[in-house]
């Protein structure tokens, strides 16, 4: 639950021609070749990233005894793994990791404890940000609120007052990281009244979760929670939100009213290609390769380079390098007239 994307030059990528690039929906059809996932490599990717986890986790454990502060700098480095995990995590709630839902089922619901996330409760809410990001009149689930200048201008005092605090990077990057995954996912908010199945996802998640943090404080007493436990966490949350924010939140992305909404245009043209250097690239399990991901969701990760590497024309379109991307913060408001999100001071001269 953000840009000066790209140089002007390449900001035609963002309107493909018919001639030269097919249409989203036939992306679609095209990107389907590759949704075939490797039992063998998904389990390989697993591992690879499962047990540095649990290594480091023991590491920073262990080496509370020379200084907490390294501890804490150990489980730092590790929230990098646990961001891994949880895009694992996504992959099995797309049924794209695994070819057996059950297989994908059963390690999303075990990293989901890992991650604080219970798995069914996620995998639905995080399907409705599929079927409808960027449409304006479907928001509210699975997304970062976003005002139109129009909806801001409407606001009374105390409502724009509101908005400015939540879009502020301290309160989004800092504060509703650490809510999100330590509080508000041991409910199934925006699911309450949609079946017992999500609340035995939340419940149980929650349940698992006591049992392994009670014998970690039963071993080690209050400091590996604190030192590590916590570092951890708030630091992949912190790592997860912002992904999540630069995938929808830049100046060009998309949204519309549902009557001129379209699902594959949308996905092709509302979400990023977030270009990162091969460490972080490898740490978010390519994540940043939105706008495929949205176009064809049961592609594995690993399969979206190959993707990249075939259709040169998907490499080049949404491009946002890191550099560029810090300067999304400042984006806060969508102007319809314009097509593009702005910040607050932009918004004042309109």
């Amino acid at each position: 639950m953000l840009h000066d994307v790209i140089p002007a030059p390449d900001r035609c990528a963002l309107a493909p021609s018919a001639a030269e690039d097919r249409n989203a929906r036939s992306w679609v059809r095209i990107l389907a070749n590759y949704r075939e996932p490797s039992h063998r490599r998904s389990v390989a990717e697993l591992l690879v990233t499962l047990i540095p986890f649990l290594g480091l986790w023991a590491l920073a454990w262990w080496s509370l005894s020379l200084n907490p502060l390294l501890a804490a700098g150990l489980a730092g480095l590790n929230s990098l793994f646990l961001v891994r995990l949880f895009v694992i995590q996504h992959d099995c709630g797309h049924g794209a990791f695994f070819r057996s839902r059950a297989l994908n089922d059963l390690v999303g619901r075990a990293l989901g404890v890992l991650t604080l996330t219970p798995y069914e409760v996620w995998r639905r809410s995080h399907a409705v940000h599929h079927a409808s990001a960027g449409n304006l009149d479907k928001r509210g689930i699975g997304d970062v609120l976003t005002l139109t200048v129009a909806e801001y201008r409407a606001r009374t005092p105390l409502g724009r007052l509101r908005y400015r605090l939540y879009r502020h990077p301290a309160f989004l990057f800092g504060l509703v990281p650490v809510y999100l995954f330590l509080f508000q996912n041991r409910v199934p908010v925006g699911l309450m009244r949609a079946g017992w199945r999500y609340w035995v996802s939340a419940i149980g998640t929650n349940l698992t979760l006591l049992v392994l943090l009670g014998a970690i404080f039963h071993f080690g007493g209050w400091e590996p929670l604190v030192w590590v436990f916590l570092p951890t966490t708030a630091g992949a949350a912190m790592i997860g939100v912002w992904l999540f924010y630069v995938q929808h939140q830049f100046e060009e992305t998309s949204w519309d009213t549902d009557t001129d909404w379209q699902l594959q245009d949308a996905a092709l043209r509302g979400s990023s290609h977030y270009v990162l250097p091969g460490i972080l690239r490898w740490f978010s399990a390519n994540i940043g390769v939105h706008h495929v991901h949205h176009l064809q969701s049961r592609v594995p990760f690993y399969r979206l380079p190959e993707i990249l590497k075939d259709h040169h024309r998907l490499n080049e379109v949404q491009r946002l390098t890191l550099g560029r991307s810090l300067s999304c913060v400042k984006l806060k408001l969508w102007d319809e007239q314009s097509r593009r999100l702005i910040s607050f001071a932009e918004a004042r001269t309109l």
